[in-house]
């Protein structure tokens, strides 16, 4: 596989990375397109691999995040800002840490935006904590799972 075709599926995960955060966007199947696109150009044993081990972890991360509580959203702020503070939080600290650094910059962006909005560290980790119960749990797991698989990935790419 050309160096063009792995910069467009690397391009797709990112979009799918994205369209974990943003609502109605299908990120984790995204991410699972651009793996099996990425599987069905270069035929080796290890994409074949990552694509089963990518079907199964996002099977059971759809199947947990159906387990979860329903999202209670009346009197939680979530703004375009949040989401992109914990989007590049979650990011950066998946890179910098890996594995448990995602959830750390998850909930650090969430917290950065609101201490930024609320002034004091204790309305901001109340309010970060409401956020976390509405809506950042379910996300946080989806980002999680597509975040391993796109390490997954690139571990595969650079190994070969």
């Amino acid at each position: 596989m050309g160096v063009w075709e792995q910069l467009q599926v690397a391009l797709v995960l990112l979009l799918g990375l994205f369209g974990v955060l943003v609502p109605r966007l299908p990120g984790s199947w995204l991410v699972w397109a651009g793996v099996l696109w990425w599987a069905l150009q270069d035929t080796s044993a290890a994409a074949w691999w990552l694509l089963a081990g990518s079907t199964a972890l996002l099977l059971a991360t759809r199947a947990e995040i159906g387990r979860l509580p329903v999202r209670r959203l009346s009197g939680v702020v979530v703004t375009r800002r949040m989401v992109a503070y914990a989007g590049v939080g979650a990011v950066l600290g998946f890179v910098l840490v890996p594995v448990v650094g995602g959830a750390l910059g998850y909930m650090g962006g969430i917290y950065l935006v609101e201490r930024r909005r609320l002034g004091e560290h204790a309305a901001a980790a109340a309010a970060t904590r409401s956020v976390m119960r509405a809506i950042g749990t379910s996300v946080l797991v989806e980002l999680y799972a597509c975040l391993l698989v796109v390490a997954g990935w690139v571990a595969v790419v650079l190994g070969t």
